[in-house]
């Protein structure tokens, strides 16, 4: 189990590469589906595989929560659980259980909280997580991190800083699976010091690979790009680099030209859910009245399989009916769009034309004030 990269673009920090983990390697740069219940909403198991994802993301705590890790462990593990027999990262948790129906406290052993699914009270440490974590057999685990909203005094980005790393090292000594990899999180808001100082810290600490939290949950464009560089600054080059949460394709390819090697976010599938279906040429709301006069696919020359068997008129009306299958088609074809944008930019990094195929896709996918 390792992490190489092939291929370095000249003209940016993109980079080509391959993590290899106990259920096969992965090529990045790439980008993971959200199956947060151990479900990517609306698909089956068996379809991501036909998409050609090679990576998904579950989380450990609402897994922990609901059905519980000993249903999953009973099975078998994730893998077995919901037969997708590829690489799966488990998220901590850690963002998830900051949120307000969460009701959150902080204790010295972890973070105490009450379960949106039945108010049962639980308290979750960095040894709880990582236990949950190898229970549950995923290939990449993540540490627990103190993840603070948008927006917040700088004092409390320095109490998460130093929480974050006090955890990290807890979940590094307690993690004993030598099947699994860990990733630790480098968190800092938008203050640069802090930024470089956690992943400092983290980087000391020798984790299999670093995600970059925090960013991405509100702060302007500009100042995600500057925050997440100077992460990426001090972390170490062998290692592989996640921009959590992230999922807009435009920002997806400026984090690639800096050094990002993989993603995750609920982005694509959420907008197909709500209409939105992600082209080259921008995205649009398939349930706008003229594409119920179409006959044309979602998207001219696509090869998924919504494309090759439906037309914008049938999946309109499907949307504008509150179908399922029309939200299980929309999702089909933005999943397919991710993995085929994330095929060509390495396609791109590799032959050292990476910079000019940012500039045109930004073009067109934002010719219509897309974004």
């Amino acid at each position: 189990m390792s992490f190489s990269v092939s291929c370095d673009d000249g003209a940016t920090k993109a980079r080509a590469g391959k993590l290899r983990t106990a259920h096969g390697a992965v090529e990045t740069p790439c980008f993971m589906p959200v199956a947060t219940k151990a479900s990517v909403k609306t698909l089956a198991s068996g379809e991501l595989l036909e998409l050609g994802f090679e990576a998904i993301i579950c989380n450990a705590l609402v897994l922990y929560l609901k059905p519980g890790v000993e249903v999953i462990a009973r099975q078998g593990g994730l893998h077995r659980f919901m037969n997708f027999h590829r690489t799966i990262f488990t998220d901590s948790g850690g963002f998830q259980a900051l949120r307000r129906e969460f009701r959150p406290e902080f204790t010295r052993r972890g973070i105490a909280f009450r379960s949106p699914f039945d108010n049962s009270r639980h308290l979750f440490s960095p040894e709880l997580c990582i236990a949950v974590q190898e229970a549950l057999g995923s290939d990449v685990a993540m540490t627990l991190d103190d993840c603070p909203p948008y927006g917040e005094a700088r004092e409390r980005y320095v109490e998460s800083v130093a929480r974050t790393t006090r955890w990290a090292r807890q979940c590094r000594a307690t993690h004993s699976c030598d099947e699994q990899q860990l990733f630790a999180i480098a968190q800092g808001g938008t203050f640069p010091d802090l930024r470089r100082e956690s992943a400092e810290q983290l980087a000391r600490l020798e984790f299999d690979g670093y995600g970059i939290g925090g960013l991405s949950i509100g702060e302007p464009h500009d100042l995600m790009l500057e925050m997440l560089e100077v992460s990426i600054s001090a972390l170490p080059e062998e290692k592989p680099r996640y921009l959590m949460g992230l999922g807009s394709p435009v920002e997806v390819l400026e984090a690639i030209a800096r050094g990002v090697d993989v993603f995750d976010s609920a982005f694509p599938t959420r907008n197909a859910r709500h209409s939105a279906v992600y082209t080259r040429e921008g995205k649009y709301s398939i349930t706008k009245a003229k594409h119920l006069r179409s006959d044309a696919p979602l998207e001219e020359g696509c090869t998924c399989y919504t494309c090759r068997n439906y037309t914008r008129a049938y999946v309109s009306h499907l949307m504008r009916s509150g179908e399922a299958l029309g939200m299980r088609l929309v999702t089909l074809h933005n999943l397919h769009f991710m993995q085929r944008l994330m095929r060509d930019a390495r396609r791109a990094i590799r032959r050292g034309e990476f910079a000019e195929f940012v500039e045109d896709f930004t073009r067109r996918f934002r010719r219509a004030g897309n974004g």
